[in-house]
Parts: C-alpha cells; structure tokens; sequence
C-alpha cells in the first residue's frame, strides 16, 4: 500500500529550527536521525513497489523466414548483432527494473530455457516459460500465462514481439502509460509505405487511438503498430484461451471504449524476422549505436562505417570491414577478406581474399578462399565451394552465389546452382 501523503517530505519539513526550537540538542540529533532511517525505508520500499513488473515476450512459432538458420534452433536465439536476438529484449527490460520474464513458447522450448537458464543468473532477472501446445496467436498466450503474469501488485506489464529490434525506450512507456490512465499502451512507429500494413489511426495530441485500419488503399496515417505493449491486468480478462489476435480482436475493442493510447517509438525500428529486413536493421543498430555508445564500434585504417567486432575475434591484414557489419565472438577473418553489409556468427572462418556483401553467416562456418557471397544465407551441414552460410557449415573454393538460400545437408561443388540442390532466391 502507497502511503496517503509524501513522508519522505514531511520528515523533511523537520528541519533543524523546528526541532532545536521544542527539544534538546541530543534529542534533536536522535529525531533528525530517525526521521533519515524512516525516510530511506520509505524510499526504498516505493521503489521497490514502482519496478515490480512482469513482461511476456511472444517468441512465436517455427521461424519459417528466417530459414534454415532456424531449422535447428528457435528463431530469438539467431544472432543479431553478436548476441541472440531474445537477448536484446531481455536485457532492455531488465534495466528497466522488470523482474520476471515469461517465454509464450511453441517451438523447441527445451533448447530456449537451456541457453536462458545461465542468463538468469547473471543478470538477476527470472525467466520462465508459458509453453503452448497448439499456437494461440498473439493474445492467446496472454490468456495461458495469466497466472505467470498477473498478482496482487495490480502492476501493468509488457508484451513484446520477438522479431522486433528498437532502442526499446520502456521506460517512456511506463511513463506515458501511467500519464494517461487507459487500459492499454501501444508503440507505433511510422513507416514509408503503410498501405502494406494495419495502420493505426490516432488522436496525435493526446495519443488515443481511434481505429484500426487494415491496409489501407487511401492514405489514413502512417504509423504502424511496433509490437511492444503495457497492458493493465485487465486487458487478460478480454482474452479467451484460443488462437486470438490482439491487434484484430482485443485492441479494436479497448480503443472503442477509449481506453487505448499510442506512442510514438523514439529511434529505429525494424522487425528482424527475415534476412533483408535482418541487414537492414543490423544497419540501423549500428547506426544508433554510433550516436550513443561510438566507443563500442571499431575503429581503424581496414574499418569503414559502422563496424561491430566482438574482441575475440581475429581480423588479418589487409582487409577492408565494412559499412554495417557484425562479426561475432571466435570469429577468424584472414587476410584480404571484403566485407560489407553482413552478420557473420560465432565460430566462421573466412579464408583469405574472400568477398562477403549483404549475407548471414551462420555458426561456426567456414567461406573458402576466394569465395564471393552475395545475398545468402545457408543452413546446418552445408558443403558449398564459395558461397554463404548458415550453421556448421564449410564453403570451398570457386563458387559465387548470388541470391541463393541452401538448406541443411546439401553440397554444392559448382558455381551452377541447379533445383535439385534446394535453393531458394532472396531476392
């Protein structure tokens, strides 16, 4: 329970003129220092009321875009910028004071909470799963995981979509949320052509949102729905435990009743859920962290543009890095290497004089002397005599792909990428 008035100020008000006037100078002491102890119980007590918070992240299905770098593992554990994907997410909640963690999950949740169970202990936060046995949409896991999410705190939580990479300013949101007094909070971002998504149509003043419009053939706004939300315990209460979509189901009905707001997301935003969106939002990351954190970047006469090396890598001679590139830990890059536009893994190897543009490189891969990649992303046990990768996989000589996807278990000799090989185009 929140105390009635400010005690904090109040003990404050006691100050040394007040006391000295009706008590001893040693009673004084022993009140002033009594009015402290309180004081800090009470501040301390409040903000530990102020972040207990829950949020649900809705990892979501079998990853199908990003495949096959997710054949094998559970998309938000895909690298991005040198850390899983899911990482991002949970680390931006964490600072902001959110204690709990709960994983909607369908697919391969074993391996997710086997890699997560480490990073609840180093970074104190509790995480824990809601695991679907059939895919229930986007609000139906809020429905299975009420009791996860939801206690005698009345608190407000998050939900956000796994795909979707941003400087995540949550605690905007808190404030925003708490400024308005609806049920629901919504981020929106704008985008260049909204008749390709649901648009959200807002008061821009106050942000309430009035409707939802579904591809819109006439221009009706231009910000979109960012999938990341703080929803009142309530909203679980519209939901039924079925497949259910809260952006089509749940939110028109809440802005109905006037009690859903917008706010505009600060910064970048992309969803990450397939690979030409992935290197675009690698490019805007690395461009967001040059405005805050430059010193995270590397610098030097062999780098260009926004470059992200993790210190364990090696970079040989003579290489030319980048714009927007991201090379992971126990990476080894040899002499020569071009790279541009791509998200090299944990564990690749890039022989020497080899030419990497506008790819993901999965695990622990090997890119054979020589070789030119454009536009690929390869899976698990791939044999490709220079092309691009995906995990465990090894790229031999005199290969260009150019706009090829390789799936798990193939080996390509020649430079002639024919159907039976299992390619797919990313255009």
């Amino acid at each position: 329970m929140r105390t009635p008035f400010d005690i904090p100020a109040v003990l404050h008000g006691l100050n040394d003129g007040m006391l000295s006037t009706f008590l001893s100078n040693d009673a004084s002491d022993s009140v002033k220092t009594a009015c402290r102890l309180v004081s800090e119980h009470v501040i301390c007590r409040e903000s530990r009321e102020l972040i207990r918070m829950k949020a649900l992240i809705l990892v979501g299905g079998f990853g199908t875009r990003l495949r096959p770098l997710t054949l094998k593992h559970p998309k938000p554990l895909v690298e991005f910028a040198n850390k899983p994907m899911i990482l991002h997410q949970i680390e931006a909640l964490k600072a902001i004071g959110v204690t709990e963690v709960v994983l909607a999950i369908n697919y391969m949740p074993e391996e997710m909470m086997n890699f997560l169970k480490d990073f609840e202990t180093k970074l104190d936060i509790k995480i824990t799963c809601s695991q679907e046995t059939e895919p229930l949409g986007t609000a139906g896991p809020l429905a299975l995981a009420r009791d996860k999410l939801i206690d005698d705190s009345g608190e407000p939580f998050f939900v956000l979509n796994s795909d979707v990479i941003c400087e995540y300013p949550l605690k905007l949101m808190i404030e925003f949320h708490k400024a308005h007094g609806g049920e629901a909070s919504i981020m929106v971002t704008e985008v260049d052509e909204p008749s390709k998504y649901g648009v959200v149509v807002m008061e821009e003043s106050t942000g309430k949102v009035e409707r939802f419009v579904e591809k819109p053939k006439a221009f009706v706004g231009n910000k979109i729905n960012a999938g990341i939300y703080l929803l009142n315990p309530s909203v679980v209460d519209r939901i039924e435990l079925r497949p259910t979509s809260i952006e089509k189901e749940v939110f028109p009905k809440i802005a109905a009743e006037n009690k859903l707001y917008a706010m505009a997301l600060p910064g970048f935003w992309m969803d990450i859920g397939q690979p030409r969106d992935y290197i675009t939002g690698l490019r805007l990351y690395l461009d967001s962290l040059r405005k805050k954190s430059p010193s995270k970047l590397a610098t030097g006469p062999h780098i260009v543009g926004n470059v992200l090396v993790d210190e364990t890598a090696e970079i040989g001679e003579g290489c030319l890095i980048g714009p927007d590139v991201a090379i992971g830990p126990g990476c080894v890059v040899e002499s020569g290497v071009r790279l541009s536009r791509c998200s090299v893994m944990s564990g690749v190897t890039i022989k020497e004089h080899a030419c990497i543009s506008s790819s993901i490189l999965g695990w622990s891969s090997t890119v054979g002397q020589g070789a030119c990649v454009k536009k690929t992303v390869l899976g698990e046990a791939v044999h490709v005599k220079k092309t691009s990768l995906g995990e465990v996989v090894y790229v031999c000589d005199d290969v260009y792909s150019n706009g090829g996807v390789v799936l798990p278990g193939r080996e390509i000799e020649s430079s002639n990428l024919k159907p039976e090989s299992n390619v797919r185009v990313w255009d």
